[in-house]
């Protein structure tokens, strides 16, 4: 068995119906030419060689007696494929709205937690011939960067795909589930380790607190609470985002170019996810603004943090978050930017500074039952309707495979992540970096943002300004693409040349000539 961590745990005991706690992906699939076979059959078996390769498919939770402390993972060894990957058929015309529409629809159900927490949806009968695959993973297993581990499993480099060798077996156990007597003990040793943990981490945390007292800061005169948090940005305020949700859930995919992105980036001497921020930026901006709901204050997005060492691929999550200001009472596009430039370098700076002492681990024992309570609660009560945020959004930036991937022989056209939308939070916009594309996800629940769509016409729209500002002030300067190709090249090579040396090569499936 392998315990969960606080964090990992923390978004089981958050979730409820309302506030499902899965991740996941919309990939746009384009079949080989003159494919005749059943994709869903072959994604099933594809799947069923592949699953091996990452624990987040294998494994199950064991639940503790009372809900005292965090479950434990556990090994699956009775997975049923079918159950995991399912098939669904659009019904006609299958237009794009009518896929994110489903997925939507998808998004809003809880997995099922006596299985491994995953699905797997192959959606045909979209009107352009291509095929769709939804992918949904509970958040207490996976983060952003692990999902893209778990997508090096599941993806190949080219059509043909690699020979993947199967598991070795393992003894089966006697019990479907660990005995009482076995959870107890292993969660007291458990919670025992955390709280060593935690002690050993003290001296670390003073330091850290020293340090911060250390610097020089300007102090604000007022007392009052309510400057002292509008003077740090502990609060946002509030907007039409920031109510308790439904599940229902509304979903829109938009794509941006990643060369234009940077390159308005290295124009204004900002970072990549400055543009990101500005561009949500002018689009929350606009669409408040034509229902007159626009704040006089600035908004603030939840922004997370990987805190990931280099070359950590574990199944688990492992982030942090700050919080950055929008500058949405900036009417200039650029200022706008410079600003949010200025808060995020700002945040950043202080997260350095607590990184090393930030607990991805903590103890919870007889705490579980209890925040699950806690999160019932605060979402039907109302009360997140009479707080003030924290928070009016939540982007997130993940990067991704800078080359075209395939699954089951098929090409990946797109990579849409599909977030959570949470109680204070109605709208999740996550984007992720794909073979040349910034494809955006925007998740929210219908009830408190039914026009999503029109938000992402508005990301499209505030893209192109910004471009436009950019060519005005130097109208020679183009997107640099190749110097990001040749950088991904001959990593690419390499890895495809190691697949051709150790693996044969197993051909997809075509259909025969003159069929």
């Amino acid at each position: 068995m392998k315990h969960l961590s606080g964090l990992d745990a923390t978004f089981l005991h958050f979730e409820t119906p309302e506030m499902p706690m899965h991740v996941g992906s919309l990939n746009v699939l384009q079949l080989p030419k003159g494919y005749q076979g059943d994709f869903y059959e072959d994604a099933k078996a594809f799947m069923a060689g592949r699953i091996h390769l990452a624990d987040v498919f294998t494994r199950k939770l064991a639940l503790m007696p009372f809900d005292l402390s965090n479950p434990v993972w556990v090994d699956d060894d009775d997975i049923d494929v079918d159950y995991h990957v399912r098939h669904i058929t659009l019904p006609k015309p299958g237009t794009n709205r009518q896929l994110q529409q489903y997925v939507a629809r998808l998004h809003s159900s809880l997995i099922d937690r006596s299985r491994p927490l995953w699905e797997f949806y192959i959606i045909d009968g979209l009107k352009s011939g291509e095929v769709a695959l939804y992918t949904k993973v509970h958040h207490a297993g996976i983060d952003g960067q692990a999902g893209v581990e778990v997508g090096k499993a599941i993806f190949d480099l080219e059509p043909a795909g690699r020979v993947v060798r199967p598991p070795r077996r393992k003894p089966r156990r006697s019990g479907y589930q660990l005995g009482m007597a076995e959870l107890a003990t292993a969660a007291l040793r458990n919670t025992a380790a955390q709280y060593v943990k935690l002690y050993k981490m003290l001296p670390a945390l003073g330091k850290a607190l020293a340090d911060m007292a250390a610097a020089p800061q300007e102090l604000p005169r007022e007392l009052d609470p309510r400057a002292l948090a509008r003077r740090y940005k502990l609060t946002a305020p509030r907007t039409p985002f920031n109510v308790s949700i439904t599940n229902q859930r509304a979903f829109a995919g938009r794509t941006i170019p990643l060369a234009e992105t940077k390159a308005i980036a290295r124009h204004f001497g900002v970072t990549l996810n400055d543009v990101v921020l500005a561009t949500v930026s002018g689009a929350l901006r606009q669409y408040l603004k034509a229902g007159s709901e626009l704040p006089a204050e600035s908004m603030v997005a939840a922004v997370p943090v990987s805190l990931r060492e280099a070359g950590d691929d574990t199944a688990n999550n492992q982030a942090s978050m700050i919080l950055v200001s929008l500058a949405s009472d900036l009417q200039d596009p650029v200022e706008r930017l410079k600003a949010i430039n200025q808060s995020s370098t700002q945040s950043k700076s202080t997260m350095n500074r607590f990184k090393a002492v930030i607990l991805d681990d903590f103890p919870m024992f007889a705490a579980p039952w209890l925040m699950s309570g806690m999160a019932s609660i605060v979402g039907r009560s109302g009360l997140v309707n009479m707080l003030p945020p924290a928070a009016n959004v939540a982007v997130s930036n993940v990067q991704g495979a800078p080359f075209p991937m395939y699954f089951a022989g098929a090409l990946v056209t797109s990579y849409y992540p599909v977030s959570i939308a949470s109680h204070g939070t109605a709208l999740n916009i996550t984007l992720q970096s794909y073979n040349g594309r910034l494809d955006y996800g925007l998740i929210a629940c219908r009830r408190a943002v039914p026009d999503v769509n029109e938000i992402g016409d508005h990301l499209l729209a505030e893209h192109r300004r910004l471009m436009a500002l950019m060519q005005e002030a130097a109208p020679a300067e183009k997107p640099a693409e190749a110097p990001v190709r040749e950088r991904w090249a001959a990593p690419r090579r390499k890895a495809v040349a190691t697949a051709r040396k150790t693996a044969p090569v197993k051909a997809a499936k075509a259909a025969p000539r003159g069929a």
